[in-house]
């Protein structure tokens, strides 16, 4: 496919295709690819150069560290130093998966890539596709999600198109992504665990699995991994909860406002636009939802999102702090 004639950097996935991204990871280039939760920049993890690409093209602070992903449990002792036997039961029991470790680094990792801190946050993704890639780069890989800084995670190729445009040099096709919102991220500290971001994974399934307990971490303290400003995932547009949402006060027209339910509520057709996350009250189909619903409103150009809190239960705190997030805009 020739990028210019095409217009889109949106290649297919084949083996070609995979074995071409890996080789331009290799030469220091950025890449866009699926993970099971959503899709991600891509850079060599050890190459300071490269990495500094991704803060360009996502006009990210560089006080936000990034996420390193690696195709082999293995490899994390290649390039952190775990301090607790939890980390490597953690990694047994989630892996590959939606979950983020914050571990000492190596030194061989970049400071670039963890924003100064001694630690660096890692994962083995899920997805097929991100596995091979970075097995056939043979390095880890630095990978944020594959949008502009605090606007919405892409679920899709052509989201990821539509917000980066040709900066990645390929953006590999892999389909809508399963989970849609991105990994749980934890700390181990002395054998206990801090919860730095809701995802994929619920301190429930931690529990279960680990006997471990999930704690929230203090505020104020420096920022350790993605996701933790107060703004962030936001569509263009204003966005509010109906329970803050007052439309005697509101100067939007409801032909520009629209709103975003759980599941199919008992009155419909107030608004120009509206959308189920899930009409069966489904959480894991509204976590996977979340994002493409939103995107479809900013091709709708609404000026206003009205959105409804889920159940604040399993996948669905992960929902929750998106929307909170999205609503501090």
């Amino acid at each position: 496919m020739d990028i210019k004639e095409q217009n889109t950097n949106i290649y297919p996935v084949t083996e070609e295709n995979i074995a071409k991204a890996a080789e331009l990871l290799r030469h220091g280039k950025t890449i866009a690819f699926p993970t099971e939760t959503v899709y991600g920049l891509g850079a060599n993890a050890l190459d300071p150069i490269a990495a500094a690409q991704i803060f360009r093209i996502k006009a990210r602070p560089e006080f936000n560290p990034l996420i390193v992903h690696i195709s082999d449990i293995s490899w994390l002792e290649k390039y952190t130093t775990p301090e607790s036997s939890l980390v490597y039961e953690l990694a047994r029991n989630f892996w590959p998966g939606p979950l983020t470790l914050v571990v000492k680094k190596q030194q061989i990792i970049p400071d670039i890539v963890t924003a100064g801190n001694s630690t660096v946050a890692i994962r083995m993704p899920a997805h097929p596709v991100a596995l091979k890639l970075i097995s056939y780069a043979g390095i880890p890989v630095a990978a944020p999600s594959a949008n502009k800084f605090t606007r919405l995670s892409p679920t899709t190729a052509n989201h990821v198109f539509r917000q980066l445009g040709l900066e990645p040099c390929m953006i590999l096709d892999g389909g809508r992504t399963k989970y849609g919102v991105e990994s749980t991220i934890v700390k181990i500290v002395d054998d206990k665990l801090i919860l730095l971001r809701e995802g994929g994974i619920t301190a429930e399934d931690i529990r279960l699995k680990c006997g471990v307990e999930v704690s929230k971490p203090e505020k104020g303290t420096r920022i350790e991994a993605p996701g933790g400003l107060d703004v962030h995932y936001s569509p263009a547009c204003k966005m509010v909860f109906a329970d803050n949402y007052d439309n005697k006060k509101s100067n939007i027209p409801s032909a520009k406002t629209g709103a975003l339910f759980f599941k199919k509520p008992e009155k419909q057709g107030i608004f120009a636009y509206e959308k189920i996350l899930s009409p069966k009250g489904d959480l894991l189909e509204a976590a996977a939802n979340l994002f493409m619903m939103l995107h479809e409103f900013e091709q709708e150009n609404v000026s206003l999102i009205i959105c409804e809190r889920v159940p604040d239960v399993g996948i669905g705190k992960a929902i929750n702090d998106r929307l909170s997030r999205a609503a501090q805009k």
